[in-house]
């Protein structure tokens, strides 16, 4: 039997090709720069392959003639207006590269990205490839990760490609183009002739793009329009001698804060005038912190933002690299629980020769695993993002990105870290206060994990019954706090909750905002923050003024019209 496998990109089919081939196959050039086609025996299957790729998607969608045009019609007129596919022009070579192959094989076997983007892919190349041979068969093969068991399981248990993934797709490419093409041109032009400035200027729209901005816009506008109110609040200290020195001990007071002030003074009053305070209660008991769950591609990103300070698209762009270099499973999933199945130890022992967090990976072997938490989701098609081989030689942003993901996947599989609580409530004048101590009894997860904290911050000891005279009892006012802009981690929060792109297209989408200059990135210390630019301001707040029954601008449209995000 012959079989061609077709890869989405050039990394993949040559990864591919050496695990089933075992090192031995023949390489033939293509007339596209960077694909090549690999010929091998597969003796499992006693099958002839060929391996060739593609390069992402091969097809492009545009207007007709008719419509294609800026002036050649209304713009409300391409809601209507008929859409064309065809092999874009910088992809022929390699749809010739395909159709030679196909006409001297039996089957076609996909090899795209196991998503919904890579079930489309798959049948813009099942269709080029039925074009020159309408008898071949067209399989699926299904994988998470470029390592050998995974490969071979996919290459002798192909499956079916799934239309309705791939429909969904096209309908959401006709959409987005449709609206996208009809609102850009029109809010183009309109702004073209009103206003010199925007006369060689685009002002692109897109369905997602627009409630992305608005996010932004509307925390600006918090921000902006923030008043401050004040609130008052009772503040009670006691210092106590220790081994180790006297140690001030604060006590919250179990209101929190008033905001109208005679109430706050009535009660202080009251407190004033107890000059004792007594302790009522005195618990402790076991706490513990809990490790991480699995990571999935939205955490992924804002970890990214939050603690290793890169953009989202930029951490993505990385985790999609160190996966064609077989060093991760695959980057994009909504997955945060792994199978029952998993096979952890195999994953867990091949990071034991690592000088950093080598001797920790020991640790699990040697008794020290713990099964991971699972999560609330499972997409079905891949598991959470782990480490798939040790990569002792990478530098920079890949290093970072990837000692982020194997220290989390290590973490996950240790014990959560364990502590002693002690809680002590005291009672002055008949209000009621609470401090709270924490000792670690043991990291555990920590050990490896440096991006979550908790650390000792011990109480004197108190006993129930006895009384103290406060050191200081004061009534104090404070101000509410004004919002903060929106960071990168913050924006994918907002758009992950509300259903605005998927784990995989949120990052592009943010990019997409700031290289259209409607939000400017501003630095305040180490923070990056997001703030819309006059036009990103006028644009949100336009729309907003129309009074549509929708707005634009905020998430609900798009989540009714897609409502799995795109």
């Amino acid at each position: 039997m012959r079989v061609l496998c077709v890869a989405e990109k050039p990394s993949i089919s040559k990864s591919i090709t050496q695990i089933l081939s075992g090192g031995r196959y023949t390489t033939y050039n293509t007339q596209s720069q960077y694909v090549k086609n690999y010929e091998f025996d597969y003796l499992q299957t006693n099958s002839a392959f060929t391996v060739t790729c593609v390069s992402g998607h091969l097809t492009e969608h545009d207007f007709t003639d008719a419509h294609r045009k800026w002036h050649s019609c209304n713009p409300a007129d391409l809601f209507d207006a008929p859409v064309e596919s065809r092999v874009a022009k910088d992809k022929k070579a390699i749809e010739t590269n395909l159709m030679s192959l196909a006409r001297r094989v039996d089957v076609l076997m996909i090899w795209t990205d196991c998503d919904r983007e890579g079930e489309h892919i798959g049948m813009e190349i099942a269709t080029v490839c039925r074009n020159a041979n309408r008898n071949i068969v067209v399989k699926r093969a299904r994988f998470s990760a470029i390592i050998a068991q995974q490969i071979h399981r996919a290459a002798q248990h192909p499956v079916e490609l799934d239309r309705a993934q791939a429909d969904a797709v096209e309908a959401r490419i006709l959409l987005d183009l449709k609206i996208g093409a009809a609102f850009t041109r029109m809010q183009t032009l309109s702004l073209q002739t009103r206003f010199h400035v925007f006369s060689e200027k685009l002002v692109s729209y897109g369905p997602c793009q627009f409630p992305t901005l608005g996010f932004v816009v509307q925390r600006y506008n918090q921000v902006k329009n923030f008043v401050p109110e004040s609130f008052w609040y009772i503040h009670l200290t006691h210092a106590r001698a220790t081994p180790d020195g006297p140690q001030e001990t604060t006590f919250n007071w179990r209101r929190g804060h008033l905001f109208d002030w005679a109430s706050a003074i009535a009660i202080y009053s009251y407190v004033l005038d107890s000059p004792l305070a007594r302790v009522t209660k005195v618990t402790n008991k076991e706490t513990k912190k809990w490790k991480p769950l699995p990571l999935t591609t939205v955490e992924l990103q804002k970890a990214g933002s939050r603690l290793l300070k890169m953009a989202p698209k930029k951490v993505l762009d990385i985790a999609e690299k160190l996966y064609q270099q077989g060093f991760l499973s695959y980057p994009r999933t909504e997955t945060d629980q792994f199978d029952n199945q998993f096979d952890f130890m195999s994953l867990i022992h091949k990071q034991t020769v690592n000088p950093a967090w080598g001797n920790f990976a020991q640790s699990l072997e040697q008794g020290g695993f713990h099964t991971p938490r699972k999560g609330k989701h499972d997409d079905k098609a891949h598991p959470p993002i782990h480490p798939t081989a040790h990569a002792g030689g990478l530098t920079g942003d890949e290093k970072k990105v990837y000692e982020y993901i194997t220290r989390r996947f290590l973490a996950c599989c240790s014990k959560d870290a364990e502590g002693w609580q002690t809680t002590v409530e005291v009672v002055c004048g008949r209000e009621f206060f609470n401090a709270g101590g924490l000792v670690v009894l043991a990291k555990n997860y920590l050990e490896v994990y440096p991006y979550d904290k908790w650390s000792d911050h011990p109480l004197p000891e108190f006993k129930e019954g006895e009384t103290f005279q406060p050191a200081t009892c004061e009534l104090k006012e404070g101000e509410t706090t004004k919002p903060h802009l929106l960071t990168e981690a913050d924006l994918v929060t907002l758009m992950d909750k509300n259903g605005i792109g998927t784990d995989a297209t949120i990052a592009q989408h943010i990019q997409n905002i700031i290289d259209r200059e409607y939000v400017i990135e501003r630095m305040e210390g180490s923070t990056k923050y997001l703030i819309p630019s006059t036009l990103g301001v006028a644009l949100v707040e336009g729309y907003d003024r129309i009074g549509l029954d929708k707005s634009v601008s905020k998430p609900q449209l798009r989540r009714e019209v897609s409502p799995s995000g795109s």
